[in-house]
């Protein structure tokens, strides 16, 4: 493919035309004509050999090019528009732009808050947009970090890419205040006879693959897609979680539960913010790197949570 006799304005038609899979509305989101936008889709047309967009009644649908190309496209967008946004220097104080982290609701808790802080002190024309970890965050690391500004996450998941550590965390079981089979500590047998609530997420695998190494095999009662919802279903039952120490200390006055230290030496935790190498060099990325560091070492030098 030669992408010098490509002209990358289709790549702004090609997202318009799949998205809104229609070319007026198309032609009127990108400020063209309905006559240019219909020349741009016919030269999209000819450049994949596929129609991408087919009449069905009265309307148009994706064909299955047109459907492997929707995702791939807002990638590509996204992607450029970072290419081209890039800047020599970084005003913080004058900039105005948005960075996007992608983070649990365990690091935005933890962590995020305490960012936004020093963001709003320092950089109040800077936004931040945290979006939810997406399951398959393993199956295509390269091309989702290209596409946002970093990705909030612990070590022992994904590798290759660059990152820098932000502060330690350790686990902890909740249980119920008045839990009639816990006291003061667990046992590993409490661990298999008693039921949970989970949260088996892939980023939090290093901490679910010592419990199989362990021969621990949790009974989970209940799942649940965000680590602040543990208490609430902790509490008032027999059930036990599994939580980062810090986020158990801002949560615990939400619930009737208590934290208990794990019968066994448990993994740690350290948290890092990982970045797409494209971004290592732009001054925008350098400051919002810097910044993260310095409120990870904040966080580090006080007590959990």
């Amino acid at each position: 493919m030669n992408l010098a006799r490509l002209d990358l304005n289709l790549v702004v038609a090609l997202r318009a035309l799949l998205e809104e899979r229609n070319v007026t509305r198309a032609g009127q989101r990108v400020g063209l004509s309905q006559p240019a936008m219909s020349a741009a889709l016919a030269r999209l047309r000819r450049h994949f050999s596929d129609d991408l967009l087919a009449r069905v009644g009265g309307h148009y649908e994706l064909t299955a090019l047109g459907q492997v190309l929707l995702d791939r496209t807002a990638t590509a967008y996204d992607v450029l528009e970072r290419l081209f946004a890039s800047q020599a220097d970084f005003d913080p104080a004058a900039e105005r732009r948005e960075f996007r982290l992608i983070a649990s609701d365990y690091a935005v808790a933890v962590f995020g808050t305490a960012l936004a802080r020093v963001v709003h002190e320092e950089a109040p024309g800077i936004r931040l947009r945290f979006t939810q970890t997406p399951s398959g965050v393993t199956d295509d690391t390269a091309t989702l970090l290209s596409a946002t500004d970093g990705l909030l996450m612990p070590h022992g998941v994904i590798s290759g890419f660059p990152a820098t550590d932000l502060y330690d965390d350790r686990w902890v079981f909740l249980v119920c205040e008045d839990h009639p089979d816990v006291g003061d500590r667990l046992t590993e047998d409490d661990l298999s006879r008693l039921p949970w609530v989970t949260y088996l997420r892939t980023y939090d695998a290093p901490a679910v693959r010592q419990l199989g190494m362990l021969g621990i095999e949790p009974h989970a009662e209940v799942s649940v897609d965000s680590f602040q919802l543990l208490p609430l279903l902790v509490a008032g039952t027999r059930r036990i979680a599994l939580i980062q120490a810090r986020l158990a200390r801002l949560l615990t006055s939400l619930a009737a539960v208590r934290t208990v230290e794990p019968p066994y030496e448990a993994v740690p935790l350290r948290e890092a913010l990982w970045w797409h190498p494209v971004h290592t060099h732009d001054a925008a990325h350098i400051w919002l790197r810097e910044t993260a560091a310095r409120v990870g070492r904040l966080l580090a030098g006080a007590p959990e949570g």
